[in-house]
């Protein structure tokens, strides 16, 4: 059965799949950690306002039954976005940065919502933002090597493209239905999925056509590379020259949630987590 690395959490055996599959949901994490205490109060609606709510549940029991490996964290992302570089961050969260103010509103640490809403009173002091990194940010990607080293033998084992053989990684996520004001698409409707691979720099463009055929063959539509190109992981991680390809997936919101309260819409999400998991097993199937 597979189980899910968490951060904080080592799990010697996991997946058992023979597929070098990997999976990894870095922004469906809740807990705030005691470094973060602005948080603390914050209304429901507000504090999950970015946050990739439920997503971790809409695909466990597709990676389950596929036994893939995969790494999430309960952490939360406006204190620890782990989607982000350890240096993104700028004067307004963490004092003495060599970044200027402004730089990095939704950095390493969001000092504003994607709606403009300010989140934190002020920049925290260097030692609490090393404290974060330590409990938040490095034993995530710790996990992400650890079982791309471990569990999935390719990527152990094999050295850069033996034999053509690749890991393949998809990080996994959710986005309101709308662009708000502080994305690339203010006011737009958004596909079902918007699949990205940096503009074609983090996959090859087989891998890529292979996700897209995925989504379009269960009947979602399907936008490339926009609005979101993809992020962090996935511009760190995918290095198909070397075998290692990454795609970022962002699900609408609307297809299992309702956004205003930030709760499951119960029949519509047992439907959206059965459809979701008929993409993954698309591509496992093929990879």
């Amino acid at each position: 059965m597979s189980q899910a690395v968490k951060t904080n959490e080592w799990i010697p055996s996991l997946g058992g799949s023979q597929k070098p599959l990997m999976v990894t949901i870095p922004h469906s994490g809740e807990n705030i950690p005691p470094e973060a205490p602005w948080l603390n109060g914050l209304p429901e609606t507000l504090l999950m306002f970015d946050v990739d709510r439920y997503v971790d549940q809409l695909y466990a029991p597709a990676l389950a039954k596929l036994r893939l490996p995969w790494v999430t964290t309960k952490w939360h992302r406006y204190a620890c976005d782990l989607n982000r570089l350890a240096t993104d961050v700028d004067q307004d969260s963490v004092l003495g940065s060599s970044n200027s103010a402004g730089s990095f509103p939704r950095g390493l640490l969001w000092s504003m919502t994607t709606k403009g809403e300010k989140l934190m009173p002020s920049a925290i002091d260097r030692a609490t933002y090393d404290k974060l990194l330590e409990r938040c940010f490095h034993p995530f990607h710790q996990a992400v090597h650890f079982v791309a080293e471990n569990v999935v033998p390719v990527a152990a084992r094999q050295p850069v493209n033996h034999n053509g053989r690749t890991l393949y990684h998809l990080d996994l996520h959710s986005m309101p239905s709308l662009g708000t004001r502080e994305h690339r698409d203010p006011g737009e409707a958004r596909a079902d999925l918007v699949i990205s691979n940096q503009d074609g720099k983090s996959s090859s463009a087989e891998f890529f056509a292979l996700v897209v055929e995925a989504g379009r063959a269960e009947g979602f539509r399907v936008s490339e590379n926009w609005p979101y190109k993809g992020g962090r992981i996935t511009e760190t991680y995918g290095r198909p020259g070397e075998g290692w390809q990454t795609i970022q997936i962002e699900l609408n919101r609307k297809l299992y949630m309702n956004e205003e309260t930030k709760r499951p819409l119960p029949k519509v999400f047992e439907e959206t987590q059965t459809r979701v998991g008929r993409v993954l097993e698309y591509i496992a199937a093929r990879v």
